[in-house]
């Protein structure tokens, strides 16, 4: 039976609110592909944190709907979470292997079905009402309102890509992988052909700091542009090589300072912890040697410190799109290459 016209303004007034995304939206992506336009925050596992200034006094699951609610209020600009595969095939959000740590429940994540995984509920001081989310309902959420770093813990790039595409979220998700010397540019690949790319380059993936900068060198060549390129345990001279090719290719650099891990054996002063006791001697540091992108388990504190300093950049005054589904580098110009 035909429906009656009045019964489809609704789902018609969705997709209208899905496909006009606002103007302001756009700038997030463009700012992670300019390498000169400030400095953005990640935030690792999503915003789970206490963040005081800014009214939130108490801690949210990691990896969960509420803490991508509190990134987005707290305008962090790419949250970062992680993807594993149940039993059955469907990604959720998990850190884990295992979901004894962030649940209630025991066990390996791919040992159990969605329906076992969603029947869990995430620790929380308030007593957990939340379910691990999946990977879909996650991008629903978080579409056009905040870029999106998927953590795939698995070789599971192709089903997440196809959820990114299913979701309509192309435009607000960046997908990683490590970089190896002598490999072609990944962001080339078929699978990546409409989707933001960075590479992972590790200190272990060359033997000197010169063959660390050949992979940075060749990832950026490809015909499609790269936004950045993240360090993984790098010692200085490794730090410095990454750094100079990815100024050289107009490119942004990504470090972490959750446990000292993006700039091994260079700064004793660049983990989280030391951060909130003397962030210019952590994140300032790193910040003015080069990183304009830094994952961190303390946005908020990372975000009044950039703001301290004036180096957040052209910062959209307003992101939300209605859920239909459920010394730091001089500026640089965007590449004319594909994105």
């Amino acid at each position: 039976m035909r429906r009656r016209a009045p019964a489809l303004l609704p789902a018609l007034a969705s997709v209208l609110a899905l496909s006009a995304a606002p103007a302001g939206a756009g700038v997030l992506r463009d700012r992670l592909y300019d390498a000169g336009d400030g400095v953005l925050v990640v935030a690792h596992r999503a915003c789970h944190q206490p963040a005081p200034s800014h009214g939130f006094e108490q801690s949210v699951p990691e990896n969960s709907l509420a803490a991508l609610e509190r990134c987005i209020a707290l305008g962090v600009d790419l949250v970062e979470i992680d993807v594993r595969r149940t039993r059955d095939g469907v990604l959720v959000v998990m850190h884990d292997a295992k979901v004894d740590r962030t649940t209630e429940g025991k066990g390996r994540v791919s040992n159990l079905t969605l329906a076992e995984v969603q029947a869990l509920r995430l620790k929380d001081a308030h007593g957990g009402t939340e379910a691990p989310p999946t990977l879909e309902a996650f991008l629903r959420a978080a579409r056009g309102r905040i870029l999106v770093n998927v953590d795939l813990k698995g070789p599971v790039a192709g089903e997440a890509a196809e959820i990114v595409r299913r979701t309509d979220a192309a435009d607000w998700v960046l997908f990683k992988a490590k970089a190896r010397l002598g490999a072609p540019p990944i962001a080339d690949l078929p699978l990546y052909r409409d989707l933001a790319f960075m590479p992972m380059v590790a200190g272990k993936a060359a033997k000197r700091a010169f063959g660390l900068a050949q992979i940075t060198a060749r990832q950026a060549s490809g015909d499609r542009q790269i936004p950045a390129v993240e360090m993984v345990a790098l010692k200085r001279q490794g730090f410095v090589a990454v750094r100079d090719a990815a100024r050289a290719a107009r490119i942004r650099v990504w470090t972490n300072t959750l446990a000292t891990k993006g700039w091994r054996g260079v700064l004793d002063q660049s983990g989280d912890r030391k951060a909130l006791r003397d962030p210019d001697r952590a994140w300032g540091r790193l910040i003015d040697q080069g990183v304009s992108i830094v994952q961190t388990d303390y946005p908020a504190a990372l975000l009044d410190y950039l703001d301290h300093r004036g180096l957040r950049g052209h910062v959209p005054t307003s992101i939300a799109v209605a859920d239909v589904g459920s010394p730091a580098p001089a500026t640089l110009g965007a590449s004319s290459r594909s994105r």
